[in-house]
């Protein structure tokens, strides 16, 4: 039994020391560089707990850089350089994000489509929906089913711009990719896009990524037993891009498949090869990701972007984050699709987040086009759906150290919820909305 009982974090806040953080903090940088060696991680981490044991105990625990210290100094010493850089690298992206956290921008983040929400506020301005005040008093006026009715016919215009740059790009064409952080409405937009160009006399293979997953016991487990799905290192990206070149020059693979019962991936499957004048269509998290088609030309790509670029002013004067738009539509649809709790999503939410930051938002503006799949009206619906467990959650993680995370997004959602003058009756917004993909009652099967 290790003689370190606590760590001290960063706010000052001592919580459990569990060597499992440490394993699976060597295991993700491993897996950043192609290594998937459990036991190879959890002997690194040993060795961590070794020289930390030498230094301190339960009376004097060491502060969380102290323990990252250790870690990259053991995996120097034990020949593990490109996993000591790639942790290196995450720790100094963490410092230098939290030291501008709070912060007055002395220049724009080039992660956001500047040009793309200017034109998105300026929609919401026109439609007096680029507050929470004016939207509320749209409602109360009896306006709910038009504010609907603007806001699908803005995203259907998006939809109408990516299928024409799609057609214009034709003649080159091999791919497609829609992709986006999670729950940003990637399913819906790709049958939509894919509607319009069949319309158009296109045709389309699918491919789904998801059995491109790594087997289960390769993914890292916290110390509550949840895996990290979100990270493109969850997939074998090797034989994607080995198969979507193959595919582009006309050849044939053998697609494998994941049994997600078993948590076990099946290679050589289905065969695969596209038919003449034949698009690929992917619909992925990591489309973006530049090892992802890495071989591939841009001339025969098109990727496409989503995330709800909602631009609405709160009470306090504060545009509404988009993340958590996307959490709460995550939680309806696992709890409908998937079985999990709402609060499962909640707790999840970290590693989604950690993970888009770093490894999605980041590609964005290499997109040909970014839709926008934010509706205004779609917060009052999440109030009467959601609002109740927001409160709940808010004072059950007020002061559990260890749910630092969770507590903050659940005393912001909740807070933001309580704003929206809230709506029952879904029936006004269309059984194709990208909004069904979340709440339920779509016409598409997901």
């Amino acid at each position: 039994m290790s003689k370190i009982k606590n760590v001290i974090k960063r706010s000052g806040t001592i919580v459990p020391f569990k060597k499992i953080r440490v394993m699976n903090a060597i295991y993700r940088a491993a897996i950043s560089v192609g290594g998937r060696d459990k036991e190879r991680a959890e002997f690194l981490a040993d060795k961590v707990v070794d020289i930390l044991e030498q230094k301190f105990d339960e009376n004097n625990p060491p502060h969380i850089e102290e323990i990252q210290d250790v870690v990259e100094k053991v995996l120097i010493e034990n020949g593990h350089a490109k996993v000591a850089k790639e942790f290196i690298l995450y720790r100094d992206e963490r410092n230098k994000k939290r030291k501008e956290d709070g912060k007055i921008a002395s220049k724009p983040d080039q992660n956001i489509p500047w040009a793309k929400i200017w034109h998105v506020l300026d929609w919401a301005a026109t439609h007096e929906l680029n507050t929470i005040e004016k939207y509320n008093a749209r409602i109360r006026n009896g306006e709910y089913p038009h504010i609907v009715h603007e806001s699908e016919a803005a995203y259907e215009d998006d939809l109408d711009t990516a299928a024409q740059m799609i057609i214009d790009k034709s003649d080159k064409l091999k791919m497609v990719f829609i992709s986006g952080p999670s729950s940003s409405g990637k399913t819906t937009t790709t049958i939509k896009i894919e509607k319009r160009l069949r319309k158009k006399g296109y045709k389309f293979a699918t491919i789904n990524v998801d059995h491109y997953f790594f087997d289960l016991e390769e993914h890292p487990t916290d110390e509550f037993g949840d895996h990290d799905f979100e990270t493109p290192q969850a997939l074998d990206l090797e034989l994607i891009n080995e198969h979507l070149l193959k595919l582009s020059e006309g050849k044939e693979v053998k697609i494998p498949f994941y049994d997600f019962k078993k948590g076990k991936r099946y290679l050589n499957q289905t065969p695969m090869k596209l038919k003449e004048n034949e698009i690929i269509l992917i619909d992925s998290l990591h489309g973006l990701f530049p090892e992802f088609s890495k071989d591939i030309s841009n001339e025969v790509k098109f990727k496409l972007f989503l995330e709800p670029l909602l631009q609405m002013k709160d009470n306090e004067g504060k545009y509404i984050q988009w993340t958590d738009i996307r959490l709460m539509r995550r939680m309806l649809r696992d709890s409908v699709q998937r079985g999990y709790a709402p609060l499962q999503t909640l707790e999840h939410w970290h590693y989604v987040r950690a993970s888009e930051l770093r490894n999605i938002i980041p590609y964005a503006n290499s997109a040909d086009f970014i839709v926008n799949s934010g509706m205004p009206f779609e917060l009052s619906i999440y109030k009467t759906k959601l609002l109740k467990y927001f409160e709940e959650w808010e004072e059950k993680f007020k002061d559990n150290p260890l749910k630092v995370d969770a507590y903050t997004r659940a005393s912001r959602v909740r807070k933001l919820l309580a704003q929206f003058e809230p709506i029952e009756d879904d029936s006004p917004i269309p059984k194709d909305s990208v909004l069904r993909e979340f709440i339920g009652g779509s016409i598409f099967k997901y």
